[in-house]
């Protein structure tokens, strides 16, 4: 079964319908047991071997940058790309500390060189603007500019943006970012007309979210107010009872399969730390989208 394809709006990328999401691969800061250097290297090469070709990463996702430099540099050709910018260079001696993001020229460039230092690489695909700031504070940082100061030098490809409301309908409107990484699930389509305005554009779109973390009760040792947002979710997916839709497939499947049927949508990000979790998730994306009559009904039951 081969992974299907799909151009990446405007920027000529083709890209796997399915992406990498990197943050399971943060080390300290996972809410689970961290994942060791050998296994890292294992997933990322199996995410290859798969045929996935965009990986997704960000400064803020702990030792992920690390371990794609470390285990995949040397295949750099074989994948499109993406991290982000504005996150703090520093986030001191505590590694699940999070100070906040700077949008300034100074640490815009300052983190994307740190990014090509740790991924062993001499380019970015694709450079996000992360956690979705406002217009306002982007003009009053020259944040576009040192991007696209960062593109005319060939340092990043293509510009993008990490962005969701209320800003996202903003960020669309200043049509500067070349793709757009957008929360939408199955359990929460309120971007769905914004993938769709983004797409129209001419703009790449991506979709990131949970999708497997609803699947099983969320572990009490995450702080409250993560926790309790996703035993929401975890309730709504299992009052859907989605058994008699599945026809042998997992909920995972059709959850996947769900998303890869909006018209609008190039791509989605699915991060795991398990491999058997990867070749599945290939498994279900190489089948396509659900048919219609699945996805309506699915869509009725979870909204």
């Amino acid at each position: 079964m081969t992974l299907p394809t799909t151009g990446l709006g405007r920027t000529g990328l083709q890209v796997s319908r399915l992406g990498y999401g990197a943050m399971e691969l943060r080390g300290p800061r996972a809410w689970g047991p961290p994942v060791t250097d050998d296994r890292a290297g294992t997933l990322l090469n199996t995410v290859l071997d798969s045929g996935i070709n965009l990986i997704d990463t960000s400064p803020d996702y702990g030792d992920a940058e690390e371990h794609v430099g470390r285990w995949i540099s040397h295949r750099r050709a074989e994948f499109v790309l993406s991290s982000k910018c504005g996150c703090p260079v520093s986030a001191g001696g505590d590694p699940r500390a999070q100070p906040p993001h700077d949008y300034s020229r100074t640490n815009i460039r300052a983190g994307v060189e740190r990014s090509l230092r740790r991924m062993r690489t001499d380019h970015l695909d694709i450079l996000m603007v992360h956690m979705s700031p406002s217009v306002a504070v982007m003009r009053s940082e020259d944040t576009i500019a040192e991007m696209l100061a960062l593109q005319a030098e060939g340092t990043i490809r293509f510009t993008g943006m990490s962005g969701e409301l209320p800003h996202l309908p903003d960020h669309i409107a200043m049509d500067v970012f070349d793709v757009y990484l957008v929360p939408y699930s199955p359990l929460d389509l309120s971007h769905g007309d914004l993938i769709t305005a983004a797409a129209a554009a001419g703009a790449g779109t991506i979709a990131r979210g949970s999708i497997a973390r609803p699947l099983t009760p969320p572990p009490d040792v995450l702080p409250e107010q993560i926790r309790r947002p996703l035993a929401v979710l975890h309730e709504r997916l299992t009052a859907a009872r989605l058994d008699d839709l599945a026809d042998g497939a997992s909920p995972m499947e059709l959850l996947l399969r769900f998303l890869l049927g909006h018209p609008a949508l190039d791509a989605v990000l699915v991060g795991s730390a398990q491999v058997a979790h990867v070749q599945a998730n290939v498994a279900a994306a190489g089948k396509g989208p659900l048919p219609p009559d699945v996805y309506d009904e699915l869509r009725t039951r979870l909204t």
